[in-house]
């Protein structure tokens, strides 16, 4: 509950089919916070947002960042690096 309060008050929005995800958009930039039993998972189309989002969660909550992943919840993650539409 207290994770919820938290990132509410910072503007996210708890997905409608998954409450284990929230979302924020600001501009053309978005974010999404995944949780999973105690681990968060951040993706982001922009650099700056990322660590703004990591900077504000470090604040709130103890954290370690591990960096960057490739796989979660066997599920393997490829970064290109840029979206195509």
């Amino acid at each position: 509950m207290k994770f919820d309060q938290v990132i509410s008050n910072f503007d996210f929005k708890e997905n409608v089919v998954n409450q284990y995800i929230y979302y924020k958009f600001k501009e053309s930039r978005l974010i999404f916070i995944v949780l999973y039993v105690n681990d968060i998972l951040l993706a982001s189309n922009d650099m700056a947002l990322l660590f703004e989002i990591k900077n504000f969660l470090s604040k709130n909550f103890e954290m370690k960042d591990p960096g960057d992943t490739s796989f979660v919840i066997n599920i393997q993650i490829n970064v290109t690096g840029y979206v195509e539409y």
